[in-house]
């Protein structure tokens, strides 16, 4: 017979933990409520310092009123709060702050330390909490008026909080949004904030204006655009300021600071309706900038309603949003008037003929300015003389035969599933915020001149010429191959498969595997080493289509691009170091090896004899380089392998002095 289960009321630091885990979601949250009670306090200067996004160290510092030394015994436990006496006086809330969580919830998953003096207390006091409670009598310090909050490890008590965060990146973008919207929102309060031991990343001025802090902060692009606007409904009771872009400005993320009643809030409802707005004037995609802060009576408003605050319930809801629609309507319909619209002088490729069009006859391009990008225009193998084998490998058209690689001929469909494991996207996440935005816009347009050698190949962009180092470029574009084709590679099966064990053996023969004596015999070696892969075979199979079978034999490997094989002469040191270099047992560090060495193999290309320089270059022309501009996200390292030789404008100078 099934028995009830026993119904028990929870430990009380259980109950405080839970409620902590609401409030405190991440470094961001814990921000945005010590910025609010530093407002509350009358600050006019508030500085901010972060270490690890925040989750080593956060320090809020200003300059307001200060806590009592008689309220630092109570002030880290719950529901204490200088805001309120009963519960009617939620509906004339007119400050942040106002239940009491923000210092309890903090001081139960962080260390907490409270520095603060008030301006009638002669001296300053310094106190510690643990789980809502004083550590301890407060010591008396030297210090200027206001108070200095510190936390440290936050989420110490949460491990499974913390490891769910973002990147310390990720997490000080969020700080840096938060403090930014408040600076916007808050002119006459000057705000600093900074990485430990660096210098501020945001920083603006005290007794400034909305204007100018928006310019500081999103960039004078966003500034210029500006206009501003105020609306006051007498029928529903609000208020409205607002600073948004013209229809000129348009960016592909969308920015939205939202203030209700001077809290910083999100509305799903107000911000769709804004974007059906923009949607008439902006291209598909494109997005504004708005500002725009509301006003109502406090007992139209419920502040009450989520444990972060940040939604807001208010009356009148649909009606308001309604009217603000109207208004920021009239605003665009006056703006469009002035909207700017740029055309070409000459499209590309038209004739003579079509002088007789619009055109600015006052701007003269010149010579040396003239960006010759011709596909049809000869290429440098042009002035070589070319090589006269039979047995090329190369088809009357260019492409290579079926003879390239004879023993990796036949592959299998591609396959289409959806990557769902953390540490996969956090690598793709990573490529994409080290991508070089001025390297990626470089490849993006680049017009391929020639092959120098089997490392190096020039290239065109825009008037300058360019050397590159093909072998790093091709080992980062393999490398992020890996990690976007995760899971979904096809298959270039080798016929017949190779015995692993044998191709170890060769590997430890040659002199790139380092073999000395002391390291033991070569077959044991080999037999171990293959034994390691055949083990993490399950792995690499499902994940990386290399598949080997369970009599030891290598029957596949991924294809990364269409029509490139990789080099048959160096896959012995590539499975050795498979073996020998993949952090197996931990998963982020598994891949990230794996894919490390994988691309570190494909990228090796040998030029052996005639045929071999006849392949390499036309796979330099026609597989690598069109890869290069199409899935190739350059991190800031690869300018080192890129080399500007000459530009049109210097050779017109050189020509000049002739």
């Amino acid at each position: 017979m099934l028995e009830p289960g026993i119904i028990r009321k929870l430990d009380e630091v259980v109950v405080n933990r839970i409620a902590a885990g609401e409030i405190i979601q991440r470094p961001a949250n814990a921000l945005k409520e010590l910025l609010e009670n530093s407002l509350d306090a009358k600050s006019t200067y508030i500085q901010v310092v972060v270490k690890a996004g925040g989750l080593k160290l956060l320090q809020i510092q200003d300059n307001g009123t200060g806590i009592r030394k008689e309220d630092l015994s109570i002030v880290c436990e719950r529901f204490t709060t200088s805001k309120l006496c009963k519960f009617e006086d939620l509906t004339q809330i007119a400050t942040f702050g106002f239940r009491g969580e923000a210092l309890a919830s903090i001081s139960h998953v962080a260390h907490l330390c409270i520095q603060t003096k008030t301006a009638a207390e002669k001296c300053g006091y310094k106190a510690t909490y643990a789980d809502g409670k004083l550590l301890g009598a407060p010591k008396p310090c030297a210090g200027n008026q206001g108070t200095i909050i510190t936390i440290e490890d936050l989420f110490y008590t949460m491990p499974q909080r913390r490891q769910a965060l973002k990147s310390p990146n990720d997490e000080f973008q969020k700080v840096l949004d938060v403090l930014a919207k408040y600076a916007v929102h808050n002119p006459q309060v000057g705000f600093v904030l900074r990485k430990q031991g660096e210098q501020p990343a945001l920083k603006t001025p005290a007794s400034s204006t909305r204007a100018d802090n928006i310019r500081i902060i999103y960039g004078a692009a966003i500034a210029k655009e500006l206009m501003q606007f105020s609306y006051k409904d007498d029928m529903f009771k609000f208020e409205l300021e607002c600073q948004l872009t013209q229809v000129n400005y348009a960016s592909k993320k969308s920015i939205l600071l939202l203030f209700i009643n001077q809290r910083l809030v999100e509305s799903a409802a107000l911000k769709s309706v804004l974007d059906a707005v923009y949607a008439t004037y902006l291209p598909r995609g494109q997005h504004p900038f708005i500002y725009m802060s509301l006003t109502l009576p406090p007992q139209n408003l419920d502040v009450n309603v989520h444990p972060t605050k940040h939604e807001v319930h208010f009356l009148y809801q649909d009606e308001i949003i309604e009217r603000i629609k109207q208004q920021v309507e009239a605003q665009l319909l006056g703006s469009n008037a002035t909207r700017s619209f740029y055309k070409q002088l000459k499209l590309p490729g038209a004739s003579e003929l079509n002088d007789t069009q619009a055109v600015d006859k006052t701007q003269r391009i010149y010579d040396k300015e003239l960006v010759r990008t011709d596909a049809t225009e000869q290429k440098l193998q042009t002035f070589f003389k070319p090589i006269e084998k039979s047995d090329s490998g190369l088809s009357s058209n260019g492409t290579p035969t079926a003879s390239q690689e004879e023993s990796f001929r036949i592959v299998a469909a591609r396959k289409t599933k959806e990557v769902r494991l953390t540490s996969v996207l956090d690598m793709q996440q990573r490529l994409e915020r080290q991508c070089h935005v001025q390297l990626r816009s470089i490849l993006k347009q680049l017009v391929y001149v020639g092959c120098v050698d089997e490392q190096h190949a020039l290239f065109q962009h825009e008037t300058r010429l360019y050397m590159c180092n093909v072998a790093a470029l091709s080992e980062e574009l393999f490398y992020q191959r890996l990690v976007y084709e995760f899971q979904n590679f096809a298959e270039i099966s080798l016929v017949p498969p190779l015995q692993l064990q044998e191709l170890l053996q060769v590997a430890l023969d040659s002199e790139a595997a380092g073999w000395l004596p002391e390291d033991g015999d070569k077959s044991e070696l080999a037999a171990n080493a293959a034994a390691i892969l055949q083990q993490k075979s399950a792995i690499m199979r499902e994940y990386f289509a290399l598949r080997i079978s369970d009599e030891g034999c290598l029957e596949s490997l991924p294809e990364l691009l269409v029509q490139h094989v990789p080099s048959a002469a160096h896959l012995p040191i590539y499975l050795l170091r498979l073996a020998t270099e993949v952090e197996w047992e931990e998963e982020a560090q598994c891949f990230e090896n794996f894919c490390r060495e994988t691309a570190r193999y494909y990228a090796q290309l040998s030029w052996f004899d005639p045929k071999d320089i006849a392949q390499g270059q036309w796979h330099m022309e026609y597989v690598l380089f069109p890869s290069f501009k199409k899935y190739l996200l350059p991190p800031a390292r690869l300018k080192q392998h890129l080399f500007e030789l000459t530009s049109l404008p210097s050779l017109y100078k050189v020509f000049e002095r002739c």
